[in-house]
């Protein structure tokens, strides 16, 4: 059985400010890589990098939210198990 995937390519334009896009050069250059796959690679880290930061704040909404109704419910109990 063979499983054939596509790897869609998507073209997009891009404008960079002169100082990053000559870094961009030079860096590609030393790695021996072409432009194209650092930038990929690079787009590729920092969604990692946002797709963590989004999770965090998720979580730490999350949790927040958790923790009033767990102190809620605790005082429940400690109010059952006192008989008030």
């Amino acid at each position: 059985m063979c499983i054939f995937v596509f790897n869609m390519l998507k073209s997009v334009a891009l404008k960079l400010n002169a100082p990053v896009f000559e870094e961009t050069n030079k860096i590609v250059l030393k790695l021996n890589t072409n432009r194209n796959r650092y930038i990929n690679e690079a787009v590729e880290l920092y969604n990692q990098y946002n797709k963590k930061k989004l999770l965090k704040k998720q979580l730490s909404y999350e949790s927040s939210i958790t923790k009033v109704d767990s102190l809620e419910r605790l005082a429940d109990f400690e109010m059952m198990i006192d008989g008030n």
